[in-house]
């Protein structure tokens, strides 16, 4: 009762804090600028949105191949139908709480395909480090690109609001010593009953799921085809970034955009998306503000924003709901005719 109060408590905090981005944004625009947003939208060819969704699916799919690219090391060989339910139920599951996702998958793959979860998380772990990296990567290339235009907006939206939350904590030399001491008084208590803890279960079992996870981050120096890991890792990418170019096409006023403006949205829309869960309500109030440097009128790129968010957002839901109801139906038909 305990855990689930606390999930439940976890769920209502992320999804206020979305709905807050979207009461804030929404409270400061005019009445005109939200006639202006209902007609893009009633003016936008969604055609183009049916079409930027086919690269979401694929990047779903390739992350599925990727994935088990890391399993196969270990000696596991899941079915890709497997591991790409197991992706799309993550990603629902993760509109619901944050991280929830990686846990769920990697307990999709120990019901159905036998693979222990402390294992199967550490390549999980290993997958978001190197999507990290190339975000990075990106992040850099997209921002030397575009330094004169995207400095004053990091340094307004980003730089300024995490300085001014951190400004007035004191760090002093008092809380290092407290940190020292801390850690000086466990490594000492752990000596002394080093006997004792180390035969208890809950050390065991800890020990044990350590043990998994290092191996599931060592499957990446094992990968038996490296440049097709790479291939993947890029391939995801280059789809979220085809997810948001063909959304240009929805509007005449951002028809004429070039990548390089698409790539800095998806740069932008990602750190919306990691700031709160699924990035809902920061996600299109940072696509306006982004577009807004691009010469893009605030109006329009919120409600492209809107219809990027909510395209692949409802993919994601229908997959990962469909996953969830056929995936025991097709392993009960395989029981069967075992």
């Amino acid at each position: 009762m305990k855990k689930k109060i606390i999930l439940a408590l976890k769920f209502i905090f992320f999804l206020g804090l979305g709905i807050l981005i979207l009461w804030w944004f929404q409270r400061k625009l005019t009445p005109v600028e939200k006639k202006d947003i209902l007609d893009s939208f009633h003016s936008a060819n969604y055609l183009w949105v049916f079409i930027s969704i086919i690269p979401g699916i694929v990047s779903h799919l390739s992350r599925s191949m990727r994935w088990r690219m890391l399993l196969r090391p270990m000696g596991y060989h899941p079915k890709l139908k497997t591991t790409f339910a197991a992706v799309m139920i993550g990603y629902f599951a993760n509109l619901a709480l944050p991280r929830l996702g990686e846990v769920m998958r990697c307990g999709i793959l120990n019901k159905y395909e036998n693979i222990p979860v402390n294992k199967s998380f550490g390549t999980v772990i290993t997958e978001r480090t190197v999507d990290m990296l190339i975000f990075l990567m990106l992040f850099l290339i997209t921002f030397a690109l575009e330094f004169e235009k995207l400095k004053d907006y990091v340094y307004i939206n980003f730089w300024i609001f995490f300085a001014d939350k951190f400004n007035n904590i004191n760090v002093t030399g008092l809380f290092f010593l407290s940190i020292v001491f801390i850690l000086a008084l466990i490594i000492i208590l752990f000596f002394i009953f080093r006997k004792r803890i180390a035969k208890s279960p809950l050390f065991v079992r800890i020990m044990v799921f350590i043990m998994g996870f290092v191996e599931g981050l060592k499957s990446l120096a094992k990968v038996e085809k490296p440049w097709l890991f790479v291939f993947h890792s890029l391939f995801i990418w280059f789809n979220y970034f085809l997810m948001v170019y063909f959304i240009f096409f929805c509007f005449s006023e951002t028809i004429h955009l070039t990548p390089d403006v698409a790539m800095a949205v998806l740069i932008m829309g990602s750190i919306g998306i990691m700031i709160v869960q699924g990035g809902i309500g920061i996600y299109p109030v940072i696509v306006s503000k982004t577009m807004i440097i691009f010469g893009v009128s605030k109006t329009v790129g919120y409600a492209m924003g809107w219809i990027a968010w909510t395209s692949q957002t409802v993919i994601i839901i229908l997959l990962g709901l469909a996953s969830l109801v056929i995936l025991p139906i097709l392993n009960k038909k395989k029981d069967a005719k075992a």
